[in-house]
């Protein structure tokens, strides 16, 4: 049998332990802290990565470039602040962590066939 774990990548910092909670979920977990770009990207492994979470909404430009090199990848803001106009119809969801704790959100991902 061939167990296929999620690959999510987390952009940005991660002060409400987004990434953790993913991982405690048996996700595999990759690290952008620098500026979100398409070689950032690459590098994380968007080509295969199921979830983008992007925990600064300063880089939030990065899902269109994610959406680019991977149209399947499901990206998620996971940020205090709203998205800007023009990338609300790119992300597929934005969540404020005031209202949706980390836990949460990952178990509701990982189930999303």
């Amino acid at each position: 049998m061939v167990v296929v774990v999620p690959l999510v990548i987390v952009a940005g910092p991660d002060e409400h332990d987004i990434g953790e909670a993913f991982d405690a979920r048996g996700a595999e977990v990759r690290r952008i802290r620098d500026v979100v770009s398409a070689d950032t990207l690459q590098d994380a492994g968007i080509e295969n990565a199921d979830i983008l979470v992007i925990t600064d909404i300063d880089e939030a430009t990065g899902i269109a470039v994610a959406k680019e090199l991977n149209p399947e990848v499901r990206a998620v803001a996971y940020a205090d602040r709203s998205l800007p106009e023009f990338l609300s119809g790119v992300a597929d969801l934005a969540i404020d962590p005031d209202l949706m704790d980390p836990e949460v959100v990952a178990e509701e991902f990982l189930n999303r066939k």
